[in-house]
């Protein structure tokens, strides 16, 4: 077990767990928290997962960790890792099994105060246009040669038929698509699964929600980003679902034959991995790009979908009811992407599982408008409580392969916060507190209570301090739809 005792302190913000820790660590393990928050994150297995994830084959650099940690499935959520490409190792787990969980931000010129006696019927609208729980399936019903369009095109499906705009695209990683997705590798449960739940929200921490900015402390870039004081925002935060979910457990299984046949040994076989080059981690490599084109083309219908909540509900009523794209970005996801490691460039793969590339100023990969500014960073809240809005440094780029957190992170169990509290007397809570709310089951609000995270707000403070993001929006929730 790894005890508080044995990290090395560099800053207030980051901690080293060091390669002689353990004799099979391949590299170190860096930590961005606070020392209040270390100690929450030892009452799970997330730093021992840390400790596991840093054997894995062709790791370069060192694993990083965010304040946001939580243990997972192998991996820790806020775990990055890079593994050097080809010749290093492809991991399921340290992707995670909702592939391209993310969220996306649509911002408004509709105020508060204007919008205010409106709210109940837009979180009913929203409600109604956007289906959430779990196996909910949506309005969309795609032949299995149109899943392999989107499987293959992404977002750019979804603009080819009416669901995005250009200007969607360019706001969103990767312009919505990664290159190299193959539904033949795709298993024909995942598909089947897959088919019917396009353009729905899901369960669990997924989540559609009206935020007002609350406060700007960069009003420059806000203003580059079209965020707007005292003005309505939409988050979507959802993924890939049972799609995605079931193209992790296909591999896992699988991995596990190919970690004997390639001889890797491993302290947890949760952490099953394939060589980048070989054919198994070629496969899943195609098959995850697929999830993930899946899961932008999902968050781009949502938001069209999103839109016609607004139109319906405001176009007759406020002047400006439209929403423009800030930005849309991917938490659970493996990259081929360079960095400088040791001052050269090399070419690897980045593991980013429940954490967000953040790249810095000057990035190609951003849109010509953020390049100034560098990358949007979305960090929503649990909910009730505000989100942020954040950038990407040049710090990030050279500590943590362009990366941040990606929300608050749990510190109960799902099992726990429904044992402890009661989902009416939550819902209660949260209308008192002028927030719409919009669910699913009384029991799934009781899972995702407060309670059952971390402080956002001193997740934020610490990436901020550890220099990795800055700060530009903090976002407060008027409605919140939940499956």
């Amino acid at each position: 077990m790894v005890a508080l005792n044995d990290l090395i302190k560099i800053s207030d913000y980051e901690w080293e767990i060091p390669q002689s820790f353990r004799q099979d660590m391949r590299v170190p393990v860096r930590i961005f928290a606070t020392r209040k928050l270390l100690e929450k994150v030892m009452q799970d297995e997330s730093l021992q997962q840390a400790v596991n994830s840093a054997t894995l084959p062709g790791l370069v650099g060192h694993v990083a960790v965010m304040p946001d940690m939580h243990q997972g499935y192998g991996f820790p959520i806020g775990g990055v890792a890079a593994t050097r490409y080809p010749e290093g190792v492809i991991s399921p787990g340290a992707i995670g099994y909702d592939i391209n969980c993310g969220v996306r931000l649509l911002a408004s010129q509709i105020s508060y105060d204007s919008a205010r006696p409106y709210l109940s019927d837009l979180a009913n609208a929203l409600n109604r246009h956007c289906p959430s729980g779990v196996g909910e399936k949506g309005e969309l019903r795609l032949s299995e040669e149109e899943l392999n369009q989107v499987c293959r095109q992404g977002s750019r499906w979804a603009l080819k038929t009416g669901h995005a705009t250009e200007a969607d695209l360019r706001r969103t990683e990767e312009g919505g698509c990664l290159d190299g997705a193959d539904p033949a590798k795709v298993s024909k449960r995942a598909k089947e699964r897959g088919r019917p739940q396009l353009g729905t929200l899901g369960a669990g921490n997924h989540f559609i929600e009206v935020d007002v900015v609350d406060q700007l402390f960069d009003s420059a870039s806000a203003q580059v980003m079209g965020l707007q004081e005292g003005c309505l925002v939409v988050q979507i935060h959802c993924g890939s679902r049972g799609f995605g979910h079931q193209i992790c457990s296909d591999y896992v299984e699988e991995f596990q034959d190919a970690v004997r046949r390639y001889k890797i040994e491993l302290p947890d076989r949760e952490l099953v991995c394939a060589p980048l080059n070989s054919p198994e981690g070629q496969s899943y490599l195609a098959a995850m790009r697929c999830a993930a084109n899946y899961a932008f083309a999902n968050r781009q219908v949502l938001a069209h979908y999103a839109r016609l909540a607004f139109e319906e509900v405001l176009a007759g009523s406020l002047g400006d009811w439209r929403l423009h794209q800030v930005y849309d970005i991917a938490h659970n996801m493996g990259k081929i992407e360079t960095h400088i490691i040791n001052g050269r460039e090399v070419k690897v793969c980045v593991h980013r599982k429940g954490a967000t590339r953040a790249f810095g100023p000057g990035a190609s990969e951003l849109p010509e408008e953020y390049r100034a500014i560098g990358q949007p960073v979305l960090v929503p809240g649990s909910m009730g409580t505000a989100s942020w809005v954040l950038l990407g440094t040049e710090e990030s780029m050279r500590r943590s392969f362009g990366s941040s957190c990606h929300g608050a992170g749990r510190v109960m169990s799902r099992h726990k916060a429904k044992k402890e509290v009661r989902g009416d007397r939550l819902r209660q809570e949260l209308e008192a507190g002028g927030i719409h709310v919009r669910a699913g089951s009384l029991s799934g609000l009781a899972e995702e209570a407060p309670q059952a995270y971390k402080d956002v707000d001193a997740v934020v403070e610490t990436v901020i301090g550890a220099q990795i993001a800055r700060k530009v929006a903090r976002l407060r929730p008027v409605v919140v739809i939940k499956g």
